[in-house]
């Protein structure tokens, strides 16, 4: 198979979709890898350490698109980038498509089969290729949450973990998942009092077996989620619900009677955000202000530790990569139930049904497809 690997394009985006370890195990295999020029470059990674490692540099994303079976990458396919996509195609990704209609009309109407990410499944529960970049963006989310605090960068001017005589920061975390348990590691770490706000109850009573007196665990519902936000310095929300939209658990009233620079880290905006005040940031221009609480919604955290992110990343995605590429998609697909729970897009129709139930869609089951594929 021959597998593309273009730059990234989006707002300081410096992950790459395979790093040169992952493309030699590639091409040790007989497969071909084609990587646009400086794709590996905000990692570390030259185009001569590509070269070493078996892969062809093309000189541009055009380049790559058109002669790729197999795209991969790290975040949703720009406009752009969609256009460039065509039927028969593979899309390997992030998608995270239920709060982004314009993505997924463009890649309907690439007619390619696009797999997200976010949406695969593991064998023993979760979501393994979510896993590691909701493992860096709940540790970053407690450092930006402590930088928000801040008054240089229109924070209360707490210090996350006080000093004696003085309390600390009164962090809450809105899920107990992933994320919000790697927050949790970096605000205990960090000295905070900590409120975790979970609706498992297993999940709790693992937090708590593992945390003790350090934090406080809270069963998830309006009155606690409320009693709490109001009073926290810093909130990080970290809820997930797997290819749908982020539920809205902070609305406008509660940001109106949080205290002036206190702080809102919504790690849920790839899929929305869990605030009704959240819009997605950038790199760049990384918070906003509304009505005195100070916001962080960077759609791309983890990009702002790339090395990290792609090297984590590629650990998760490299076997569904060597799975398609020696299988071909369509039989990888109809063998792998985890890798079909991550079909987002196929042959123009909308295959993931929570995607489809909040872009107002049609729904196709990947069953509906795949017996056709295989009969052709």
């Amino acid at each position: 198979m021959r597998i593309g690997v273009p730059k990234e394009i989006k707002s300081n985006e410096k992950r790459v979709g395979l790093v040169a370890d992952s493309v030699r195990e590639l091409t040790a295999r007989g497969h071909s890898v084609l990587v646009e020029t400086g794709a590996g470059d905000g990692i570390g990674q030259a185009d001569a350490i590509y070269r070493e490692a078996g892969a062809e540099i093309a000189p541009d994303a055009a380049a790559v698109f058109e002669a790729a079976d197999m795209i991969v990458k790290v975040k949703e396919p720009q406009p752009q980038e969609c256009a460039m996509l065509h039927p028969g195609q593979t899309l390997f990704t992030y998608l995270h498509l239920a709060p982004d209609p314009v993505q997924a009309k463009g890649l309907v109407k690439s007619a390619c089969t696009a797999i997200a990410y976010e949406t695969v499944t593991g064998a023993k529960g979760g979501l393994p290729l979510l896993a590691p970049m909701s493992e860096v963006a709940g540790r970053m989310a407690t450092q930006v949450a402590a930088h928000c605090l801040e008054n240089a960068h229109g924070g209360a001017g707490i210090l996350m973990g006080g000093v004696p005589g003085v309390e600390p920061a009164k962090v809450v975390i809105l899920g107990g998942g992933v994320a919000g348990s790697n927050a949790l590691t970096i605000a205990v770490g960090m000295g905070a009092d900590v409120t975790v706000i979970e609706r498992d109850t297993e999940r709790l009573r693992a937090l708590d077996a593992r945390y003790g007196t350090r934090i406080k665990t809270v069963h998830s519902n309006a009155a606690a989620i409320e009693r709490h936000v109001l009073a926290a310095d810093a909130v990080i929300g970290t809820v997930l619900l797997p290819g749908a939209a982020a539920p809205k658990l902070i609305t406008r009233d509660l940001v109106r009677g949080m205290e002036p620079g206190s702080v809102i880290v919504d790690v849920a905006v790839d899929q929305g955000g869990c605030a009704e005040t959240t819009r997605a940031t950038t790199h760049d221009e990384p918070t906003f202000v509304v009505d005195g609480v100070v916001h962080y919604c960077v759609a791309n955290m983890p990009g702002g530790v790339a090395r990290t992110s792609a090297f984590a990343l590629n650990n998760a995605t490299l076997p569904h990569v060597l799975a398609i590429a020696e299988k071909g998609v369509e039989r990888a697909l109809r063998e792998d139930e985890h890798l079909r729970a991550g079909l987002n897009v196929c042959r123009g129709a909308i295959t993931h049904e929570a995607v489809a139930n909040d872009l107002d869609l049609p729904y196709v089951a990947p069953g509906e497809l795949l017996p056709l594929a295989a009969a052709a």
